[in-house]
C-alpha cells in the first residue's frame, strides 16, 4: 500500500474501499492475535469480525491517522478481554486448540500448534503482550498505550512471561 495515511483519511471521510484496504493490511496481525489470546480459531475470528465492525462504524471518530493501526489493536484487545471473561465464566470446560487449529498455507501446522500450546502456559495479560510484540512488533511502550496499563508492567509481563516460556522448553 502506497500510502497508508491516505487511506486512512479516505476511509475516515466514508470511502468503504478505503477501509477495505486498511483491513486487507492488518487481517491477517489481527487474527493471529486473537488466536493467540483466545486459542480458539472460531473465537478469533469472531473477535476479528466484531473489531473490524465497530472500527468501520466509527473510523469517522479517529483522531490521528498514524494511530489507525494501534486503534484496531485497542478495539481488538477489547474484544479479546470480552471473549476471556466469557472464558472464566465457563471453565467447566476448556477447549482444545489442538483439535481445532488449522493454519491455511502452512506446512506444517503441526509446530504452530505446538507454540500455540506452549503460549498457553502465559496468563492472559502476558498473552496479549507478547502477541502484541511478537506478532506486530510493537514496544513495551505502544503496548502500554493499546492495554490501558503502564510501560513497566509490560515489561515485567514479557520478561515473566519469557522466563516461564524458557522454563517449559528447557523441561520439555
Amino acid at each position: 500500500m502506497s500510502d497508508f495515511n491516505e487511506y486512512v483519511a479516505k476511509a475516515k471521510s466514508g470511502d468503504t474501499d478505503a477501509f477495505a484496504e486498511l483491513y486487507s493490511v492488518v487481517y491477517k496481525d489481527l487474527y493471529y492475535i486473537a488466536l493467540c489470546n483466545l486459542n480458539n480459531p472460531h473465537d478469533a475470528a469472531d473477535a476479528v469480525s466484531d473489531a473490524v465492525l465497530d472500527a468501520f462504524k466509527s473510523i469517522k471518530n479517529l483522531k490521528n491517522i498514524d494511530a489507525f493501526k494501534a486503534w484496531m489493536f485497542k478495539i481488538l484487545n477489547a474484544k479479546i478481554c470480552r471473549k476471556q471473561a466469557e472464558y472464566v465464566k465457563q471453565r467447566n470446560t476448556t477447549s482444545d486448540l489442538a483439535e481445532s487449529y488449522d493454519q491455511p498455507g502452512s506446512d506444517n501446522p503441526y509446530s504452530m500448534i505446538e507454540i500455540l500450546q506452549q503460549f498457553n502456559l502465559l496468563s492472559e495479560k502476558e498473552r496479549i503482550c507478547f502477541s502484541l510484540n511478537l506478532v506486530c512488533g510493537y514496544t513495551s511502550d505502544e503496548i502500554s498505550k493499546i492495554c490501558g496499563m503502564r510501560a513497566s508492567s509490560v515489561r515485567s509481563l514479557l520478561s515473566r512471561g519469557r522466563q516461564k516460556l524458557k522454563e517449559q522448553i528447557i523441561s520439555d
